[in-house]
């Protein structure tokens, strides 16, 4: 199924599967906390979240004309993404955070390498949804899904702006001089770092914006996957029940990423739980 992407996504996706095994060794035996999660939970997510971005773009661009800016945009959004992935890993092997690290010179300029990349990242998206909306395509159902999916990913991913922006604790814990320099956070109304949710680490005591990121990037793969989901069901096509179902699901999945986000910047957990 690789071989079948545009040769950048095919490469990518391949490293950051493979950079996604390698955190999952990390995850066996380095036993080590970084803001209150394990230090290589953060690279294997990164690293299987890449890996699926990567090949469903590479999924729905395999179709469209080669042009140089579908080859431009290919590979900036595949290298970019394996390159933040790695940057994740050597932070994890440092022992300290990859966002919103300000502390040392050297960890400021990461993290504003990697705010600086992935606004790439953002913008190419946004090419792709452009080269594919003016492609014909025989299959309307699929690509709406795709197309809407896409959309909303890039909704998803614009929250990480909002996550950038510095905190009115940490301008004041900067003035005192305390240590570590931080500029931006996941949780509104706290430190990152408290107690979460199994696996995600999402905030059962404050808003978290990666609950909203999440729900808004990962659209793009659960559109597709519930139209499948519907022909599986019914045997046969049906292009305008289709187009609807999408139309209906899509609508939904903003809804929800729109409630999402207002609850996490209102400072309200998604589910409240005191984790052990």
């Amino acid at each position: 199924m690789l071989a079948e992407l545009p040769p950048a996504f095919a490469r990518t996706t391949r490293i950051s599967l493979a950079l996604f095994a390698i955190a999952l060794v990390g995850l066996l035996i380095d036993h080590r906390e970084i803001t209150g999660a394990p230090a290589w939970l953060k690279p294997a997510k990164f690293g299987i979240s890449s890996a699926i971005y990567l090949f469903t773009l590479g999924r729905m661009t395999k179709d469209l004309p080669s042009t140089r800016l579908l080859r431009i945009a290919t590979s900036l959004i595949g290298w970019i993404l394996v390159s933040e992935v790695i940057v994740i890993d050597v932070q994890a092997i440092r022992g300290t955070t990859s966002h919103f690290n300000i502390d040392t010179p050297l960890n400021a300029a990461i993290f504003s390498s990697m705010g600086a990349g992935i606004g790439i990242v953002w913008l190419m998206s946004m090419v792709l949804l452009w080269l594919h909306l003016r492609t014909e395509v025989s299959d309307r159902a699929m690509a709406a899904a795709l197309r809407v999916g896409l959309a909303l990913n890039i909704l998803g991913a614009g929250t990480g702006w909002t996550m950038t922006q510095i905190r009115p604790a940490q301008v004041e814990s900067l003035r005192r001089g305390d240590h570590p320099f931080l500029a931006g956070s996941h949780t509104i109304g706290a430190p990152d770092g408290g107690p979460g949710l199994p696996l995600v680490k999402w905030s059962t005591e404050h808003g978290d914006l990666r609950v909203p990121h999440f729900l808004g990037m990962h659209a793009l793969q659960l559109l597709p996957l519930l139209l499948l989901g519907i022909r599986r069901f019914r045997g046969r096509r049906n292009d305008a029940l289709e187009v609807t179902a999408v139309v209906m699901a899509a609508a939904t999945c903003a809804a929800i990423f729109l409630a999402a986000l207002a609850q996490a910047l209102a400072g309200l957990p998604l589910y409240p739980l005191t984790a052990s």
